[in-house]
């Protein structure tokens, strides 16, 4: 049985904790032999910047080319503020992402039964929703240039950022969207702003041709992205995968998160490009929340997140799709108990920890291999 090279790397805040519940998964994973892992643990984000004065180092780097995945846990926090901007906690994610070219961010966004009336919305608005939202990620406003701050003089300044899309960018997102809904509903809805943005116009014709020339057999539809973002707190069951470009994904991900009641149980996974060789992409799996420096060290911290991202990338990048499966299962059944962590509490609920979270889930997950 060829081992699985997993690069953990906990970062800051509640990171470690919510971690600590998916090495105890891969541990046991391991154990029964189910599969094997090669398992290395490095620093990220503030954690490094202590170490090293830097958000990431060369050698972690180099630990990170060489996995199958990355399980990323959350960086960041008030204690390093004042680091300058280039060694912020958030570059050390940034270069992962840029240096590995992890361009396509996959954000699902799954209610389960038991956390239906969690939500904002009303239970039949939300209940049984499963919806992709397919992120460009290393290009856009975000790593436009020119990006400026000038003084202008008599107290003004003048702030430029750049949107810019090449063809191959929106290209590559696009197939990376129709074949998720392939193995979906087989429905895309791509959104962007053609009505006032010229990288939108040329967004909507790049999706428009991949889909003629590849993907027929899906249905494609388009949305302006404000319009999108209503339809989602409207009616999200619409949607079966959304793509979009960078900006308005950062957007449209946060709206669809809120939807199933909880940041904390929201998994990501950012992909990169299929080797021609090796047919393996570069791979980064993540939750969606971030550092809650508020709550870390207390045992509080939703762990199932970070579970499901761990799933993610049994999914994706080990071949594991069974396994996927049943850590879905886990999930839905530890959720259908009525245990709950404290930021999805509700009146009858039993509330447990990080640590009771994971292994009330682990003992969900040994009973379906039992």
């Amino acid at each position: 049985m060829a081992a699985h090279k997993l690069l953990v790397l906990p970062g800051d805040g509640i990171g470690p904790e919510v971690m600590a519940e998916v090495t105890r998964l891969i541990d046991w994973i391991d154990a029964q032999g189910i599969a094997k892992f090669e398992t290395e643990t490095g620093l990220v984000g503030g954690a490094s910047y202590d170490a090293d004065k830097l958000p990431i180092t060369d050698a972690t780097m180099a630990k990170a080319n060489a996995a199958d995945a990355i399980i990323f846990g959350a960086i960041g926090g008030p204690k390093w503020d004042g680091v300058p901007y280039e060694h912020r906690p958030e570059a050390g994610l940034l270069r992962l992402r840029k240096d590995l070219g992890l361009f396509a961010n996959l954000r699902p966004a799954v209610c389960y039964p038991a956390l239906a009336d969690s939500s904002s919305l009303k239970r039949e608005v939300v209940e049984g929703l499963d919806i992709m939202i397919v992120r460009e990620l290393t290009g856009g406003v975000y790593f436009g240039e020119p990006k400026t701050i000038t003084d202008l003089g008599n107290g003004q300044k003048r702030a430029v950022d750049t949107q810019v899309y090449d063809t191959y960018e929106i290209e590559r997102i696009a197939r990376v969207a129709f074949d998720l809904a392939r193995k979906r509903q087989n429905k895309v809805t791509s959104m962007e702003k053609r009505n006032v943005m010229k990288s939108g116009v040329l967004w909507n014709e790049v999706v428009t041709q991949v889909h003629g020339r590849e993907y027929k057999d899906v249905t494609l539809e388009h949305q302006l992205a404000d319009s999108g973002g209503m339809n989602l707190v409207k009616w999200p069951k619409q949607f079966d995968v959304i793509v979009t470009d960078n900006l308005f994904g950062d957007m449209l991900s946060d709206i669809a998160a809120m939807l199933t009641g909880s940041l904390g149980m929201l998994p990501s996974a950012s992909l990169g490009e299929v080797d021609a060789k090796t047919r393996k992409r570069k791979a980064m799996y993540e939750p969606v929340h971030g550092s809650a420096p508020d709550i870390a060290g207390k045992g509080m911290a939703n762990p199932l997140a970070m579970i499901a991202s761990f799933g993610m990338a049994l999914r994706y990048s080990l071949d594991l799709g069974d396994l996927a499966d049943k850590v879905d299962q886990a999930i839905a059944a530890v959720l259908a108990k009525g245990l709950r962590t404290a930021d999805i509490k509700s009146d009858g609920a039993t509330v447990v920890s990080t640590s009771g979270m994971g292994e009330a889930l682990l003992k969900e997950l040994q009973a379906l291999h039992a």
